[in-house]
């Protein structure tokens, strides 16, 4: 393990930083421009475009494949293969204006993005020790809401000169780019201790499992339904998505680093603690307020205390073995990804029901999680003990 003093971990520090401005700027390129294409060029309707969101998140369900890659490529190899898959995906997308063509992109593009991510966190934690990996990803979620705001910008500009084919082969092409520099690069170290290639799953690391696919519940309904919640209730304008979209990530550029800092001094159950603590109110408030400006803040709240996610696994760090940090990243994506399955489905149900159920149940979930996060101290004194 290292800490950023030493050059070692500076440059594995500078490989993940590079490549996570190319995967935000594909992600974000992707769904800034996707609403507009879908409909303007290719002329979907709701239905092929709930079916394309669903699509999309079927290689975050496979990310534990990436554990019998990994028998054939180095892990940082994948990383860099993964952007470039990503690069593809977006850089296509604008040639194939179909709803079946639209489908293949999403994939390829998703493929891309979530791979990244699965081999993003596993190096973060394999590289970085148990003081230094918080702070890492904090930085590097700066970085993040940072490149939001600079692709938003770019987007905004281009659209007066180029067509959608244009912007996405433009933007495509810097991620390619990137991938491309990552990929002669090698910030691996030889002492750095070996991964699992096998699938891992241990009763021991339960908690891990359990708040792991609890944050992903959380995320769908904040991503399914709180933006649906403010267009359909509150009719909230295209400029004023836009406008909390920036001052979200305005707030993450500055505080996301000091989260970090907060699961050092703190630890991680404090962190969690206060995150689903707040989560419980924000979630009944979305059901029960009736004001515009009130329910702006929550959204705002809501987004930002995603950041916090991070202690769960700067948490899985602490309690596992060294040798099962990558394939438990992966398999971890895959059980996040569950509720990306079933959560909008049942949601979409329960919200023509009644739209408080989804967010009423988003509460409930967080206080299960509250009660949950209260045991990670003892687990980590039990793999301290063994």
């Amino acid at each position: 393990m290292n800490d950023l003093s030493k050059p070692d971990s500076r440059s594995m520090y500078r490989f993940l930083m590079l490549l996570t401005i190319g995967s935000t700027l594909g992600l974000q390129a992707w769904r800034t421009l996707f609403d507009n294409f879908s409909v303007k060029v290719v002329g979907l309707d709701g239905g092929h475009i709930g079916v394309i969101q669903s699509v999309r998140e079927i290689p975050g369900f496979l990310a534990l494949l990436v554990i019998f890659i990994m028998l054939l490529i180095k892990e940082h190899r994948i990383s860099s293969l993964s952007i470039l898959t990503l690069g593809v995906g977006v850089g296509i997308t604008g040639l194939f204006p179909s709803y079946f063509g639209l489908i293949g992109t999403t994939v390829v593009m998703s493929l891309g993005f979530h791979y990244y991510e699965t081999t993003f966190q596993s190096l973060t934690l394999q590289y970085f020790d148990k003081k230094t990996s918080p702070l890492v990803f904090g930085r590097l979620r700066s970085v993040a809401a940072a490149s939001n705001i600079a692709v938003g910008a770019l987007i905004f500009l281009l659209t007066a000169y180029l067509t959608f084919t244009q912007m996405y082969l433009f933007i495509g092409g810097l991620i390619l780019l990137i991938g491309i520099w990552s990929y002669s690069r090698n910030p691996a170290d030889p002492d750095i201790v070996s991964q699992r290639k096998r699938m891992i799953l241990r009763k021991h690391y339960w908690l891990y499992y359990f708040l792991t696919f609890m944050a992903g519940a959380r995320r769908q309904i904040f991503v399914a339904f709180a933006v649906f919640l403010l267009v359909k209730k509150f009719e909230f304008s295209v400029q004023e998505i836009t406008a909390l979209f920036v001052i979200n990530n305005v707030i993450n550029y500055f505080l996301a680093p000091f989260i970090g800092k907060a699961i050092v001094r703190f630890g991680e159950r404090k962190v969690l603690s206060t995150e689903y603590f707040s989560l419980i109110f924000v979630f009944v408030a979305y059901a029960a307020v009736d004001s515009k400006i009130i329910v702006a803040v929550l959204y705002i709240i809501d987004h930002v205390l995603f950041n916090f996610a991070m202690a769960i696994r700067t948490f899985f760090q602490k309690i596992g073995d060294p040798r099962d940090i990558a394939p438990s990243m992966a398999v971890g994506f895959t059980i996040n990804h569950i509720g990306a399955v079933i959560f909008p489905v049942i949601g979409g149900i329960l919200w023509m029901i009644d739209y408080r159920i989804p967010f009423i149940a988003g509460a409930i979930f967080s206080l299960i999680s509250l009660l949950a996060v209260q045991l990670i101290t003892g687990q980590v004194k039990r793999a301290a003990d063994i």
